[in-house]
């Protein structure tokens, strides 16, 4: 059985302020599809997350202490998600790899949040990839794969069906740093699924059907970071 890292934003588990239906509908697609693959979860925190560090920031926290307050968040929404799952899910977020680990061997799926200060969500779900071992890992993100520019400043961005891991990696590192980074992945994790060797699916979370055909490994609409990379986009 496949084992499959999910990352899933906290701006697309819960952009506004109703958003039961969305998870409803996430919950049941997981669980439906934890048949056929083993799912680990990590949810990050969003725009909640960001509120709550631009507040302490203006407070005058320290980053390491923000990045403290954006975890709690993260789990919180994980709650939320695992309450979605019910009895399929390990019924609190793991609080590290180990206890995730552990908590696989007698749940179809396991849901954590941020686990360390400094560390994003994928960050986190790339370090779980490499500790389970997964065969592919996802990024659920708000947009529907690697472009050459934000494609939300330009309309004109090409999206990448394919990028190598370096790649990703000069394309993450053109965004600035600090806690509550909005990226469409984080340097740190790019460079640990690159060391991995961990193939890496970049789809939009809110779209359900490619998001299923991307865990399970089937032809979707997104971005596939791999090894070959720009050598398998031109041939």
């Amino acid at each position: 059985m496949d084992i499959v890292v999910i990352s899933i934003g906290g701006s697309i588990l819960v952009p506004d302020d109703h958003d039961t239906s969305y998870i409803t509908e996430l919950a049941g697609m997981l669980a439906k599809i934890s048949k056929h693959v083993k799912l680990f979860v990590v949810v990050g925190g969003g725009r909640i997350s960001r509120y709550y560090i631009k507040l302490g920031r203006e407070l005058g926290a320290d980053e390491s202490y923000l990045d403290d307050v954006g975890i709690e968040v993260t789990r919180l929404n994980a709650r939320m998600m695992i309450t979605a799952l019910g009895k399929l899910a390990y019924h609190t977020p793991a609080m590290n790899f180990d206890e995730a680990i552990t908590a696989s061997r007698n749940h179809d799926i396991v849901v954590m949040g941020g686990t360390h200060p400094g560390h994003t969500t994928d960050a986190v779900s790339a370090m779980l990839g490499e500790r389970v071992g997964a065969t592919r890992l996802i990024n659920a993100t708000s947009v529907d794969g690697v472009y050459t520019e934000d494609p939300k400043k330009n309309p004109d961005a090409e999206r990448l069906p394919v990028v190598s891991f370096d790649e990703l990696i000069r394309i993450c590192l053109k965004v600035e740093g600090g806690a509550g980074p909005n990226v469409v992945f984080d340097p740190l994790g790019a460079k640990i699924i690159s060391r991995a060797g961990i193939e890496t699916r970049i789809v939009h979370g809110r779209d359900l059907v490619q998001l299923e055909k991307a865990i399970l490994g089937q032809d979707f609409h997104g971005t596939i970071v791999s090894a070959a990379g720009a050598a398998e986009r031109e041939g």
